[in-house]
Formats: C-alpha cells, structure tokens, sequence
C-alpha cells in the first residue's frame, strides 16, 4: 500500500515539475527585495540549496524573533518533522522521519543535560536562536551520534552584524487553562570595534521565560479478566480473576503481558480446573489528573570575537541554561473492580459490553475503593556551556579551525505526596461515552440520605493515607577538543580535502533517595521505588488548615466527569516536610550515586570535496569516513544495600569498548541551474543512554494485586545501534524564495534496543523473597524504516493587488516503519517474534502554512496534522494489548507581526488554537474498545512588542 502511495505521488510530483518547467523562465531578471517572513523562508531555502548534504532549515524572521514559543513548535513545519508529547504548556517531542534519536548541537558543539546524552530542545529560548539546520543526512565531518539526524543551533554573534545592535523583546503569553499571563523578555546587545590590535566584538544575549501551566487528563484503568454471571466455581458474579486463586488448579490462570492481550471476542474462555469458563475484561479503575505548575526558564549567552588580521579569528563563548519547574498533581482514582456485592444479585452490576467482544463498556461498582493523590514535584537545572577557539588561514590553501569546549549540567528534583482514601458506596462508569471518552459519577446512597456521595470535596469523609518522599540529582561534565582542517586543490576531480579530530572526555552520574515507612516502623528498601509508602490513617486532615487543596472546574465542560475533588496540598507538604515526615515516623535520608560514568570518545574524519561534469552537467559532492571509538568505565552502587549497611562496598563495576567506522556519500546532479538531484549514503550510530547501562535492579511492589511485582534494570553491554541510510531527492527552485522538492529515503537499523520480561525471584522490601517480572534492555530487535518527503515553498509574483503579498509553505511525510519484536515466555526465552511498527513513526504528516508578507504586516496561519502512532509498551502485568497507540494529533498556530516603523514591531501569536483532546488506546485496532487516555492542554495567545536599534 505504501509503495503503490508513494509511486503515485512521486509520478504527480514529477509531472507538476514538468509541466512547471515548461513555462518557468530559467533565470529571475529582476531582483526581488524582501524582508520578514518571506525573507526568513527565503533564506532557508538557500541553505537547503547550497549544502552538499540534504538539509532543512529555520531562520529567524529578525533579531530576537524566532516565529514560536520554543524550537520544536517552529521545528514541526519542516518535512520530515513530527512533534508530540505537547503538555506543560509547551511541545516537548521532536522526532525526524519518525525518529527520537537525534544529536543535538549548539554551533557545532554536542550539547546534554546533566547524565543525558543531548538537551531538551524546549530548554533553550527561541529568542537566543538565529538559525537552525535540520540534517536529514550526515557528513563523515559532523558527530556520528543519532540515526534520527542532526539538529544544529546557530546563535548570533558580534560579527553578525555591521555595527553596534540593541534589541529588547516582550510577550506576555495567556495560558488559557491556567488563567494566568505569563511574560516572556530577551534582550540582546552587541558592538564591534576596530583597534590597533584588530577588530573586536561583543555581544550579551539574555532571555527569561515564565510558563503557568494546565494539563487535564481523565483515563480508564488497565485491562484484568472477571467471571461472568455463569461462573465455575471457585469463582462467584463478576469476580476479578487475579493470576492466581485457591482452588484452581491451572495457577497462574491466564498470562498478562501479551502483545495482542487476552483474546477480546464474545465467549472467549479460560481453563478453570479443567473446565472453559467464559470472561470479561473490564478496567481495574477509572482515573483523573488535574495536572497545574510554573516553569521558568533563564539564558544567557556572550560571545566575543577577535580578528588580529585577515588570516586569523578568535573566539570565546559561554552559555548558562537555567530551569526551574514547579507541578502540582491533583490525582482522582476509584478502583472499578470490586465484585462483593454482586455475589446474589449480579444485575446490579449494570454490566454493558461492546458488541461483539467480551469487553465491558460500562458498569457500577459497589463498595469501591477509591483515593485522591496531591503531589508536588520540583526540577532545578543549571547547565554551563564555555568555548575557546579560533581560526587560522595558512597560506593560500589551508584552513585550520580548533576549539576547546568544557560544560556541566547537573538536574536534581524532589517529590512528596500525600493520600487522602476512602471506601466509596457506588461508582457509576461508561468507559467510553463517546469520542473515546469516559464518563462517571457517584450515586447517594438511599439508605443515608444525609450523605452526598457525589461531594467529593468533603474533608471529613476522606482519611488520612500513605505519604511518598523522594528526591533525585543527576550531574554531567565533558571537556572537548576538536581541529578541523580544510586543504583546497585543484587535484583531478577534486577541490577540497577536510580532516579532523575530536577527543570528548564524558562523566555522568545519578543519584536518589526515598524511604517508606508501615506502622510507624522506618522500613529502608529500593530507592528508586516507593509502592506502599509511609501510612499514617489518624491524621484529622480537616483540622489542619492549608493541608487539603480542592480544584474547580476540571476538563472544561469537555466530559462528564467529577469536576472538583480535595486532595493533599503539595505546597503545604513541601513548606511543612519535616513535621510531615514526622508524622508518619520518618526521617530525611541521603541521596546515594546509584552509578558513575566515565566514556572517552576518540573520532577523526577525512572527507573529499569533487566537482565534475557527467553527460554534459555537473556533478559535485563529498565521499568521507569517520572513525569513533569509546571506552566506557561504569560503578554502579546498590542503593538498597548501601542505605542499610554503607559500611562495606556495595558496588560493581563493568566496562565496554566499542569502536565503528562509518562511511559516507553525497552526490548531486546539476540538470540546470534551477533543478538539481541529490543522492547520498551514511552510516550513523545510536550510542546507549547511560542510564539504560545502570546494571541495578528496581522494584515496584504489587499495587494491583495481579501476583507479582515488576522490576527493571540496566545492561552494561549494550552495544550502538547501527544504521545505514539511502536518500534521493529531487529539488526545483523556480523561483526566488519558491522552491517544489521531494526525497525518497530508506534506513536500516540494526541492534534496536528493547526490553526483555522474564519472572523472577527476588529480595522485598520485607526481606522476604517476591514474584517480579523483571525488564532489562537488549540489543534484540532490527527494523527498517522507508518513506518520502514533499514540500514546497512558494510566493507568486503579480498577483491582484488583493492577493499580492500571499505565500504558502506546505510538507508531506509518509513513512512505512517495522521491526522484529521477540516474544517471550516466563523465563525470558524466545518463543516467537512479530513485525511491528517502530516506536512514535506517523504513517503520515503534514503541515500547510499560509503566509503574508506585504508592507508592514506579516501573518503565518499554520496547520500540522499527523496520523495515529505505536507510542510505547503498557506495563506487562494486564490483559489488555501491549502496545499503547496515540490518535491522530493535529494544532493550528497563527503568528502576526506589524511594524510601527523601522524600530518597533508588534507581534500578535497564538498556539493550538482549536485546543485539541489528545487520545491514546491499547492496540493497533482499538480505539473504540480499548480507549486510554484523554488529555486537555492549553490555548495559548500572546501579545509582545520588539524594539531595536
């Protein structure tokens, strides 16, 4: 299906040319003056059309004006770009050609956060960007890491510029969910001088961004097994069949985890002795999230640059990037699948199912149990970039470039929580209401009439609960040196000849706490997992002023749901944690390194330039190879271990040695001077996540009482996933600043990493031995991933007077996308496998932008569209499918810039518009049946002003 899609739209493409090329005039007579949106799109295409490699880029529409709230929303108009996992005010997801894994670089530097192997792109401002390229494929010269692409971030520096530069630049932006106006300032100042030692320039960059945020979610629970109203025995009325039961003699009864799950189909069965019982799955709960905070964002970047002569350049930058975040949970969740009550009169059960399934749709549950949760998380980053170099010619035909480039970052959160619980009387649940939605209530009780069980923000009828205390701090340094040389010659075909080295010594390190306690009674046990927590049910939470918080008027009107509930008040826990932890007998504990890393990286590069003529036209392009090798030294410590006995070694140590050479090639084809072919091969690589060499096991206790626990750890031997990378494009540039292009490439990737399940028996929190199903990553899985690109840019010339000023800027993506998934049984063998999608790939994308650029006024209306994508792996403990899929998503933005004169500029900018619903389901076919999670983010409108001079 793909092929033949792909087939007729590269036939449609082809033709459009034609016919266009047919009519185009191959050279412009007249030069076209154009500033604003139309010159950013403009000079991204010159980027596009100079580079030997396939590249897409973004320039800012002026200083200080990049055209979004933050990177990854402008990024999500490039081809080949898909963005999700919008939330917290912002989009935090970017993936290219249906990748995550992609290297990210600050002026050709690899940048990270803390124990990370690259930044968050949302964390750095869009104010501080002038330029940022999108490499679709790699040069043997650039860092090797990220099969995804390369993602490179130019900022402005002093030379940029013909003189003095002053800019200042606010907006204040309206979250809408929040009901709060957040500001949002950067100002730039920068100057050049000429001195008698040379020509000197400085340049300061400041940015402070302050985010209120909103997200509501509303969620049915996991799938699980229950008896019909016809049971075998030991089973009674829509009884929840856990894995085991007494009585029963096929113990486990059924098995969780399934890729596909349980089957779904009316009358499927279990053995229960011997004997086919029939079943239902319904959801074990019905959950909300009310999900507020305040994120605040602070950069600052200076740059100074000296040129002694024509022949030399120095420079020296530094970058600070500061977060701070700050978010309240206010979670809502009742168990929907008590059965106690139905015993003697299953019709109360109200049981609905989807036609033609076994699968419930809606139903009451009696005697629920069900909890509210308030917590508050806090995140602090603090990340330091500082770079020495220069540039050097020598001679007519050498050029040297070196650098020396030293960071740090270090991330530390906390997180305290605290329950409030009670036994309900009835929950009244649908499922899905509608579009994928579900709705529930909680009926009164006709027997205490005086009770309003539908009153969820009385304090007296919740009780105090469990209480989670935890905190984390994960640090990261490197110092790198890099030289870089290009040699022109007029050597045969040949022009240029680029080598160089780079030598990037990494640390990284991560460290937690938390503790639990039951009965009063301090119980040390896995760091990384608080399941129980501390339990303290006296507490009079309704004598204690501050400690309860209730929201209001959750998910706007969108789903019959419960619109206010009381919770614990984060803010009082955290203003009031040593009482708090006193309360429930604890006590603040240490944080301790759960591993330490260290990885030298040696890599060095040779590429050739050429530059030809085949069958009359020109030819030009780059052939290159790249060496890297690591050594990788790993400590790991057992925090569990190292919490009850720090006086003896608790730690294990393990290393790896990895070393790849990887070619490359570039090839474009000149037609005419207007259209040009390209066709290149690489190799990238995708190194491991440090974390997911941490050879520690965790654990989380049994919380849904399904038998078991799960647990997940490390593997120290994990190896890079390799891929090798086809591309061919076809670019026309009819015009100036008009460009119609498409490219058909393919990637296959070797040694993807995923996670392997098997049972095993390991050591409680108790002391005594437990049931876990315990996950641990491997290189187990190859994939393949083919698509094509198409996009356009294009402003027409004479216009109507009433159309004059018009533009449209447009991308489509397909992708075909699969890998080979091992399944495997209880003890983690391999019985079988499956071709599945890969992780976050869209089908389909695309994004269409209509612009205006005339005069004074520049207006961009941009919608992107991306089709339903495998998101990840539920937890392996249910009976629904494992595999979680997102619906479609989609935004409309609009940005509008005017400018009063030559020095101010108004802005007027808005994003997700429509204020979209994002959806997840279990299972490829399951939307309707198998719905998830719902989730409602902000609109957000912003006015801002820019004044330069």
């Amino acid at each position: 299906m793909f092929q033949k899609k792909t087939l007729s739209i590269a036939v449609a493409m082809a033709a459009a040319l034609g016919a266009s090329f047919a009519v185009a005039q191959e050279d412009q007579v007249e030069e076209i003056v154009i500033s604003g949106i139309r010159a950013s799109l403009t000079q991204a295409l010159d980027v596009k059309r100079t580079n030997t490699q396939i590249v897409d880029a973004i320039v800012s529409e002026d200083i200080g004006k990049f055209p979004d709230n933050n990177v990854i929303e402008a990024m999500q108009r490039i081809t080949g770009v898909q963005v999700t996992n919008r939330g917290a005010g912002e989009v935090a997801g970017i993936s290219i050609r249906g990748l995550t894994d992609v290297n990210t670089t600050v002026n050709g530097r690899n940048i990270f956060t803390a124990s990370g192997l690259s930044v968050a792109l949302q964390d750095i401002p869009a104010s501080l960007i002038k330029q940022v390229d999108v490499y679709k494929t790699r040069s043997a010269a650039q860092i090797e890491n990220g099969i995804a692409g390369s993602v490179d971030i130019k900022t402005q520096r002093p030379f940029d510029f013909e003189g003095s530069k002053w800019v200042l630049a606010t907006r204040a932006i309206s979250q809408e969910q929040a009901d709060e106006i957040d500001p949002n300032i950067s100002g730039l100042a920068s100057n050049r001088w000429n001195t008698g030692a040379g020509e000197f320039g400085a340049l300061v960059n400041l940015s402070y961004a302050e985010t209120n945020y909103r997200d509501q979610s509303v969620t049915p629970g996991a799938m699980v097994p229950f008896a019909s109203d016809n049971p075998l025995a030991p089973f009674t009325n829509y009884e929840r069949i856990f894995l085991d039961k007494g009585g029963v003699t096929e113990n486990p009864i059924w098995t969780p985890g399934l890729l596909d799950g349980l089957p779904n189909t009316a009358g499927s069965t279990l053995e229960v002795n011997g004997q086919p019982m029939e079943y239902l799955l319904g959801r074990d709960a019905i959950f909300a999230s009310d999900f507020t905070g305040k994120r605040e964002r602070t950069a600052a970047n200076v740059s100074f640059q000296f040129a002694p002569n024509d022949n030399a350049e120095y420079l020296f930058e530094a970058f600070y990037n500061g977060y701070r975040n700050e978010s309240f949970n206010s979670l809502l969740f009742s168990f929907a699948d008590w059965w106690g009550a139905y015993v003697d009169n299953p019709g109360a059960a109200n049981i609905e199912v989807f036609e033609g399934t076994n699968i419930i749709k809606s139903r009451s549950v009696s005697n629920q149990y069900m909890f509210t949760s308030g917590d508050l998380s806090t995140g602090k980053t603090d990340s330091f970039v500082y770079a020495l170099g220069g540039n050097w010619d020598i001679g007519s035909n050498l050029k040297v470039k070196s650098e020396l480039t030293y960071q740090d970052s270090e991330y530390s959160t906390d997180f305290v929580g605290m329950r409030f619980d009670k036994g309900g009387y009835q929950l009244d649940v649908d499922f899905n209401a509608g579009g994928g939605l579900p709705a529930y209530s909680f009926p009164d009780n006709p027997a205490t009439a005086d009770v309003d069980e539908s009153d969820l923000t009385d304090l007296v009828a919740w009780n105090s609960a469990q209480f989670y205390d935890s905190g984390t701090r994960s640090k990261g340094d490197a110092t790198t040196f890099t030289i870089d040389a290009t040699y022109t010659t007029d050597l045969s075909i040949f022009t240029a000849f680029d080598f160089g080295v780079r030598v990037d010594n990494r640390t990284a390190a991560e460290a937690s706490r938390r503790q639990g306690a039951k009965n009063n009674a301090i119980t040390a046990y896995d760091s990384y997992n608080l399941i129980d927590g501390a339990y303290n049910g006296a507490i009079a939470i309704e004598s204690i002023p501050g400690m309860a918080s209730i929201n209001k008027g959750f998910f706007d009107g969108e789903a019959d749901v419960p619109t206010t509930w009381a919770a614990a008040n984060g803010h009082y826990l955290k203003n009031n944690i040593t009482a708090m932890r006193g309360l429930y007998g604890l006590t603040e504990l240490p944080l301790i390194n759960g591993f330490d890393i260290e990885e030298l990286t040696t890599s060095a590069y040779i590429t050739a330039k050429f530059d030809s003529e085949l069958a009359g036209k020109k030819v030009d392009g780059e052939i290159g190879l790249r060496y890297t090798g690591s050594d990788t030294d790993m400590v790991f410590t057992d925090i569990n271990k190292e919490l009850l006995n720090p006086t003896v070694d608790n730690s294990s140590s393990a290393s790896a040695d990895t070393s790849k050479v990887l070619p490359s090639l570039m090839v474009r084809y000149h037609w005419t001077d207007s259209l040009e072919s390209r066709f290149a091969y690489t190799e990238t690589l995708r190194r491991p996540a440090f974390s997911q060499l941490n050879a520690n096991i965790s654990k989380n206790e049994d919380v849904t009482n399904v038998g078991y626990g799960t647990a997940f750890g490390g593997n120290p031997d994990l190896a890079p996933t390799e891929s090798k990378n086809y591309d061919v494009s076809l670019e026309w540039y009819f015009a100036q600043g008009s460009s119609l292009y498409g490219t058909l490439f393919k990637r296959d990737i070797d040694g993807f990493v995923i996670d392997f399940r098997r049972q095993v028996q390991l050591e409680k929190p108790n002391g005594q031995m437990g049931t876990y199903v315990l996950s641990q990553p491997y290189n187990a899985s190859n994939g393949e991933l083919s698509g094509l690109e198409l996009g356009a840019v294009w402003f027409p010339d004479n216009l109507p007077s009433v159309l004059d000023g018009f533009g449209v800027q447009a991308s489509y993506t397909a992708l075909e996308s699969s890998q080979i998934t091992p399944i495997t049984n209880t003890a983690g063998e391999i019985i079988d496998t499956k071709k599945t999608d890969l992780f976050g790939v869209s089908d389909e994308s695309y994004s269409v932008v209509l612009a205006y650029d005339k005069y004074d006024l520049g207006m961009r209306l941009s919608y992107t569209w991306r089709s339903e994508f495998l998101n990840n792996y539920e937890a392996a403990s249910f009976a629904n499918p494992l595999e979680v899929w997102r619906k479609p998503e989609s935004s409309l933005d609009l940005q509008v810039t005017y400018d009063v004169n030559d020095n101010l500029s108004l802005t007027l900018d808005g994003t997700n518009l429509t204020e979209e619903i994002y959806q997840s389901y279990y299972g490829e076919n399951g939307s309707t049946t198998n719905n998830f999670g719902s989730a409602l983010y902000s609109r957000t409108i912003a006015i801002g002003a820019r004044l330069t001079f």
